[in-house]
């Protein structure tokens, strides 16, 4: 079986980062987009679909859309990996997209399998797009966690101090990660305490910038490099991803290898590899400020990183155990048995 795959490995973003890993672990012989220009894409397109028996398409783009197209009208299969869901996340972010919203749904529509970054994302697109729900599957994102390790072995311990008053969260001013609920729980445990947190924030620009801002005790430092990144996840006591919508989240495993414990809400996809987490690792309402200030404050007392770290299972998050799960999973549509 030769896969053809179609997608961004080359800007660094999350789900080019993705591609790129399975581009790396796939077999000899797979094929791989390598035109950038919209005019050398689409021959490319069409000369590599004619050449293999099945396509993933990794991410949204426009561009697939077409891809499936052809494909169709060369009688090959067609898998689409759904890193997100770009119309619900506009629509948090108040930058809804009546283009970008088409492209989605016609590729939801045409696409025969949809494949899911975690079973709790898949369980989502199910409810959601019902309509769709014999072709929903998924296969969770791998980890490279050797990398993490080495990331963090590389740093002098004496130069990071770790901050016992430093909570760390990765969004800046985007709405659906709910930094504002964050603040709010601060403010709470800050008018309580006799030691007053800091809540760092980094990431780009958004809605909620202005209002982050505002909260004296934010530390809120933009987008930054991933030194700086790595830098603070050392020096920070508790990392918390409070997001309304996360697909997976990679920064939890950012930050549990670096030995700052996490507190992340439940729809978080980074759960599938943390299947023992506590109902204390756990924000169940995002828009709970007194459930996040409890948890806040549990945590600090009780850090969960070395527990948590130690129930992953590290063999069964590799990218080529995830790109075997793939393999099987094209294979099976291929044949006709997704």
């Amino acid at each position: 079986m030769r896969t053809f795959i179609v997608g961004d490995h080359l800007t660094g973003t999350g789900p080019a980062n993705v591609t790129k890993e399975y581009i790396r672990c796939f077999p000899k012989g797979t094929l791989y987009q390598k035109r950038t220009s919209k005019l050398g894409r689409v021959p490319e397109l069409f000369l590599n679909i004619l050449r293999c028996d099945v396509i993933l398409f990794s991410g949204y783009s426009a561009q697939n859309v077409l891809g499936m197209k052809i494909a169709k009208a060369l009688n090959k299969k067609t898998a689409y990996l759904v890193h997100g869901a770009i119309t619900l996340e506009n629509k948090i972010n108040s930058a809804e997209n009546e283009t970008q919203t088409r492209v989605e749904e016609e590729t939801l529509k045409r696409a025969d399998l949809l494949l899911a970054v975690s079973s709790k994302f898949a369980d989502w697109l199910k409810e959601t797009y019902p309509q769709y729900k014999d072709k929903i599957s998924y296969v969770t994102n791998g980890v490279d966690f050797d990398y993490l390790k080495s990331v963090n072995e590389g740093f002098d311990n004496t130069s990071v101090e770790r901050r016992t008053d430093r909570i760390l969260s990765i969004g800046g001013g985007m709405p659906r990660k709910m930094i504002l609920n964050i603040c709010k729980a601060v403010e709470i445990i800050n008018k309580e305490a006799d030691n007053k947190l800091t809540l760092t924030v980094i990431g780009a620009e958004g809605k909620d910038t202005d209002a982050i801002k505002a909260y004296p005790f934010v530390e809120y430092l933009g987008l930054v490099d991933a030194k700086k990144k790595d830098e603070l996840f050392r020096s920070s006591a508790l990392f918390i991803q409070n997001s309304s919508f996360e697909t997976f989240g990679l920064a939890v495993f950012e930050s549990l290898m670096s030995g700052c414990s996490i507190l992340t809400s439940q729809v978080a996809g980074a759960l599938d590899l943390l299947p023992n987490a506590k109902d204390e690792d756990i924000v169940n309402d995002y828009n709970s400020e007194t459930e996040i200030a409890d948890k806040i404050k549990y945590l600090l007392d009780n850090p969960n990183h070395e527990r948590l770290k130690s129930q992953i299972n590290e063999n069964e998050a590799t990218w080529e155990s995830r790109t075997k799960e793939m393999l099987n999973k094209l294979s099976e549509l291929v044949n006709g048995k997704a």
